[in-house]
Parts: structure tokens; C-alpha cells; sequence
């Protein structure tokens, strides 16, 4: 969680310094973007084994559309970024940055609600 926040931050911080500078993305964003990635997908494998273990948040549907929602984010992120030509396209990697740092602790939220 706090990983995942970091990098969030990170990216949302990077992604706005290049839209005021108004400058394209960079590849430090999109390793920033990748390493989101990664993170998330790591945590989406640990929920689904808590899952097939038996641990179920109350609001299970919910749960798992976060969960699967949350994985696609940075990717649709990136890639609008990296298609977008003007100096935007920093400001689409901090929007999907600050998108995943609420639905990640959305995602505790609903797995703590019950003890999950």
C-alpha cells in the first residue's frame, strides 16, 4: 500500500512538473508508470491468493472490480500520454497517477470492512 502510494505520488508530482514546464513525457515517466504497474499487479496476485484461500471482503463484486479496474489504469494512462502531442500528456500520467492512489485505498477499505 505504501509502495503503491509512493509511486502514485511520484508519478502525479512528475506528471505535473512537465505539463507546467510544458514539455512531452519522458521515459522517466513511463518507467514510473511501469514500476505502478508492476506494484499493482503484484498486489492484485497476493489479493486473488487471500481470495482462494477463503479471505472474502463483504462486497466481493466491488472488490474484484477494483482490483481489476486498478491494473488497467497506468496502462491506459501511458498509453494516452505517450499519444498525446502537446505538453497534456503529463497531466493524463498525474490524473491515472491520483486515480490509483484513491482506488487503492478504496480496495483496503473494502478489505478491512470486514475483517478480510
Amino acid at each position: 500500500m505504501v509502495a503503491v502510494t509512493v509511486v502514485c505520488a511520484l508519478l502525479v508530482l512528475a506528471g505535473l512538473a512537465s505539463t507546467l514546464a510544458r514539455r512531452r513525457i519522458g521515459l522517466l515517466h513511463l518507467w514510473g508508470a511501469a514500476l505502478l504497474e508492476v506494484l499493482l499487479v503484484v498486489q492484485t496476485v497476493l489479493a486473488v491468493v487471500a481470495l482462494v484461500r477463503g479471505e472474502r471482503p463483504e462486497e466481493t463484486a466491488t472488490f474484484l472490480g477494483y482490483l481489476a479496474g486498478i491494473v488497467l489504469v497506468p496502462v491506459a494512462g501511458a498509453l494516452w500520454a505517450r499519444s498525446e502531442p502537446t505538453r497534456w500528456a503529463g497531466t493524463v500520467l498525474a490524473v491515472a497517477g491520483a486515480t490509483v492512489a484513491v482506488m487503492v485505498w478504496r480496495l483496503l477499505q473494502l478489505w478491512e470492512a470486514t475483517g478480510g
